[in-house]
């Protein structure tokens, strides 16, 4: 793991891309600006999908060796997970 991902905050992405989505959805911002936002909104998302990526493969290593554990996609339709 490099020192870049080391230090990498999941939460403060998403929240700061979550600020970028809205400040473009608001139509307010001149053309630069919103190319600007644009353009750091998709590095955020790149940064938190290969940081949910890693996570996804850690708990899959995790219960590799626990064959009483069934891995399966998430459903968020699903009500009875908890």
């Amino acid at each position: 793991m490099t020192k870049k991902n080391k230090n990498f905050d999941f939460e403060a992405s998403l929240n700061e891309l979550e600020k970028l989505v809205d400040a473009l959805e608001t139509g307010d911002l001149n053309l630069e600006q919103s190319l600007q936002d644009f353009e750091r909104g998709i590095t955020l998302t790149r940064s938190c999908q290969k940081a949910l990526t890693q996570a996804q493969q850690k708990v899959q290593i995790l219960l590799a060796n626990d064959d009483s554990v069934t891995l399966s996609d998430y459903d968020a339709k699903d009500k009875s997970m908890p």
